[in-house]
């Protein structure tokens, strides 16, 4: 899921003051995070990173039916926060959590983050073996991914659709992308999503993402897309 498909903002509110009152010794600064949409419904199943500039370590958290998660993250560091989506992680902004002296500990804080996901996101790197229906073995990594969006986010249906160039018949491009949507769909209900919670379209060459006049574009033609329904 590539970053310009996606329009974000993120409001960060943190709560009480960073520092506590003084107490034992405590580097680690919690944090509730909330999850919505820019109309502040709450967002379910989102997978937040938190990456250490310093560290290098990563903190993650998955909003709940709340859209919440807490996490507390260690003291004296920059936190990249990121969302991962299926295939990608978008980066969207960074905190910064101070080092507190001896004696002094974090109060709880709130983070809260709004973003839209688009409607329509392509599997980028999801490809059939050539003219055929039969999914590639390095197809299955955002396969896994998109499985992996659909059990935490269980309320959710969408359709896959498959598109062509438009090298051939018009008839045999049309049956081809319906196979090929029917093989992710498959692939999908083998690995427990319900069958009415995903459906699958093909649309031959009907719907060019670019021109079928260059290698390139006709490359860009040949795609694999999701589409959120409900």
């Amino acid at each position: 899921m590539k970053a310009t498909q996606l329009t974000t903002l993120l409001i960060i509110i943190i709560s009480h003051t960073i520092f506590g009152q003084e107490t034992h010794n405590n580097k680690l600064a919690p944090l509730k995070v909330l999850v919505t949409d820019y109309s502040d419904n709450v967002k379910k199943g989102e997978q937040l990173l938190f990456e250490g500039v310093k560290s290098g370590f990563t903190y993650k958290g998955i909003s709940d039916k709340n859209g919440e998660f807490d996490i507390q993250l260690k003291g004296g560091d920059t936190y990249l926060i990121k969302i991962k989506g299926v295939g990608e992680v978008t980066d969207y902004n960074k905190i910064e959590i101070p080092l507190l002296e001896e004696g002094y500990s974090y109060s709880p804080g709130r983070l809260t983050v709004k973003f839209e996901l688009p409607k329509t996101f392509t599997l980028n790197n999801v490809h059939f073996d050539s003219g055929k229906p039969t999914l590639t073995k390095k197809s299955y990594a955002e396969l896994k991914d998109l499985l992996e969006y659909m059990i935490l986010k269980d309320d959710l249906v969408i359709e896959i659709a498959g598109h062509t160039d438009n090298v051939g018949e018009d008839e045999t491009n049309l049956v081809l992308s319906q196979n090929r949507a029917d093989a992710v769909k498959k692939y999908l209900i083998s690995k427990g999503i319900s069958q009415i919670r995903v459906s699958s379209k093909g649309y031959g060459e009907n719907f060019p993402a670019a021109s079928n006049d260059t290698a390139v574009g006709r490359q860009k033609n040949r795609r694999t897309e999701v589409r959120i329904i409900e």
